[in-house]
């Protein structure tokens, strides 16, 4: 057994598995194992002060870019050797508190909650590791995804409640739930989604617009609404589109059957006619489903980090 040492600190150690065993190392290159071990994470992070995941140099502010800069001090790697790959590639201003992501390291963790200490140490206060977890060589973040579960908030109320102006979309006009409901209906199924999907301004190629939604849920709790949509992968900006939508049907300005007249238009000019997207502010990222075989450790490896609880003996000063 080889041992490496962070050298940030000695309560960080390391320790790569003998040559003999080879369950934890990565993909072969030119005929030869790489020693890479692959780490996943669960994020969590308010979207409000940032331009959206994916990373952007200094100084445009990126929940990505932050959390690279975070494990290139602890880890001494470039963020070429790191590789993060986050599974959503969430927009300025929106939430999550399940987003997922992974990267590699050339060395092996024995131990992962000194690790996740330091680098929600490192990370601003709007963003935090939730857990972190030694993946399968195979596991890939975006790509061994088997849904994503967003939830879309609305303060239906006509006063607009500050502790909620945040995170949820303020509607004044009193929304009919039951025809929300209706409209919603139909986009539960597979369905061409060209109609509700923003070209991207980034570089992603064409991105396939045939997706299928699992469930479309709109539940209600005093002045709160939740629309919960979960399905198999969503077009740049769909889950915004769909929730727009669905909002001018409660306010009976359209009727639900709209829904399955603009879905066959595969056209966005034809959404565009009714409506705009919802404000990013109201979008979470809740959670991502995989194969539970991609993200089950491999052998030997180090136990997940859930976060460290900290206890003392004795309190000498109360609340501190």
């Amino acid at each position: 057994m080889v041992f490496v040492s962070l050298c940030l600190s000695s309560h960080l150690p390391v320790c790569l598995f003998p040559p003999s065993d080879t369950s934890h190392l990565g993909d072969k290159i030119d005929g030869k194992i790489s020693t890479n071990y692959k780490w996943r994470m669960i994020v969590a992070y308010d979207g409000t002060k940032f331009k959206g995941w994916q990373y952007q140099p200094p100084p445009t502010p990126t929940i990505q870019w932050h959390i690279e800069d975070a494990l290139i001090r602890i880890t001494k790697l470039d963020r070429g050797d790191l590789c993060l790959v986050g599974a959503g590639r969430t927009d300025t201003g929106v939430h999550a508190f399940g987003q997922v992501a992974h990267f590699t390291t050339p060395f092996n963790y024995n131990n992962l909650d000194g690790f996740h200490s330091a680098i929600n140490g490192i990370l601003p206060k709007e963003i935090r590791i939730r857990e972190i977890s030694p993946a399968h060589p195979e596991f890939h973040a975006r790509f061994s995804t088997m849904s994503k579960m967003y939830r879309y908030k609305i303060y239906n109320e006509p006063v607009m409640d500050p502790f909620h102006r945040l995170y949820a979309f303020h509607s004044e006009y009193r929304l009919n739930t039951e025809a929300m409901r209706e409209a919603a209906k139909y986009f539960v199924g597979k369905h061409e989604f060209s109609s509700f999907g923003n070209v991207p301004s980034r570089n992603d190629g064409t991105p396939n617009p045939v997706k299928e939604i699992f469930r479309f849920d709109i539940n209600e709790s005093s002045a709160i609404l939740d629309l919960e949509v979960e399905g198999s992968g969503f077009l740049y900006r769909q889950v915004r589109n769909m929730v727009a939508l669905l909002i001018q049907v409660g306010r009976e300005a359209l009727p639900p059957d709209i829904v399955p007249k603009i879905l066959e238009a595969r056209d966005r000019k034809e959404l565009a006619k009714f409506s705009l997207p919802a404000p990013p502010h109201g979008l979470c990222l809740v959670s991502i489903k995989y194969d539970p075989e991609k993200i089950n450790p491999p052998s030997g490896a180090p136990p997940a980090s859930f976060g460290r609880t900290h206890t003392i003996s004795k309190c000498k000063l109360p609340f501190y």
